[in-house]
């Protein structure tokens, strides 16, 4: 099954970091900007002509800091899955302005509508990722995108107002982007997804380091605990002395589990289906 990428403004082979994955920089509208994302697609995956699994990657940061890694997303790709990952507006030379987290939302909410619409996607197995800052932007898809099979947070930000008082070192980039909490209470609150919870209507995945010094373990008690709040169905993976970056066999290790994980919640859409 050849890629037909009908659906975007552009595309343009990038070099392959993984055997067998496949990189393309993609362009598509979201509101009124052209912006961009990095596709990677499992070539070796696709000789059945069967419609693949997909994740739609939300990155972490801003500008430089965070930016989507080929090879990270490629090793993903290579667990059989296309792999989707927004610059988000104002990032690696995209028109518009980065809000963390505020209209840069729709950046996502586009990027899971041209997945829908991939030649090579099967619609009812595209789920979201997000690591750090992404983690909020995965929770908005997991209350906005209908159909959306399920959302992933690793190392996420939950609370925008808990990063603010965590993140001394982020205060100044975070008060010319949103505000300070205390005068722009609306915009943090806007930014946090825990106040919104009950719309989340698709399983979580919470995967955090008990170490993590950038975005702390609570935000994964309080996201967890707003979803069991919720009625929301949600399983916490803590790793035991594991930083913000989760490295070797660590990171190996719950990738793989993670992609299982993936997998059950695939079967159980489309076992339905078959029966």
């Amino acid at each position: 099954m050849q890629v037909d990428f009908a659906p975007f403004v552009a595309f343009a082979p990038e070099e392959s970091v993984v055997s067998g994955v496949a990189l393309y920089t993609v362009s598509y509208y979201s509101d009124d900007l052209l912006v961009k994302a990095l596709l990677a697609v499992p070539e070796h995956f696709l000789a059945e002509e069967t419609r693949l699994p997909a994740l739609l990657y939300c990155r972490g940061g801003i500008k430089g800091i965070g930016r989507v890694r080929p090879e990270r997303i490629s090793q993903m790709a290579a667990f059989g899955y296309v792999v989707l990952a927004p610059h988000y507006r104002g990032n690696e030379g995209c028109a518009g302005r980065d809000e963390f987290g505020g209209a840069d939302r729709q950046d996502v909410f586009s990027a899971y509508e041209l997945l829908r619409k991939l030649n090579i996607v099967d619609s009812r197995r595209i789920s979201a990722y997000g690591f750090s800052r992404g983690g909020v932007m995965a929770l908005f898809a997991a209350m906005e995108c209908k159909g959306l099979l399920s959302a992933v947070v690793w190392s996420g930000v939950s609370d925008m107002f808990l990063t603010y008082e965590e993140r001394v070192d982020m205060r100044r980039m975070l008060r010319r982007l949103i505000g300070h909490p205390a005068k722009q209470e609306a915009a943090y609150r806007d930014r946090t997804p825990l106040y919104r919870a009950g719309e989340i209507a698709c399983p979580v995945l919470i995967i955090h380091g008990t170490e993590d010094e950038n975005v702390s373990v609570e935000h994964a008690h309080r996201l967890a605990a707003a979803l069991q709040k919720a009625g929301v169905w949600h399983e916490k993976w803590l790793a035991e002395g594991a930083s913000h970056l989760f490295v070797g066999e660590e990171i190996e290790k719950y990738t793989r589990n993670m992609f299982a994980w993936l997998d059950e919640r695939g079967q159980e859409r489309i076992a339905p289906a078959n029966a």
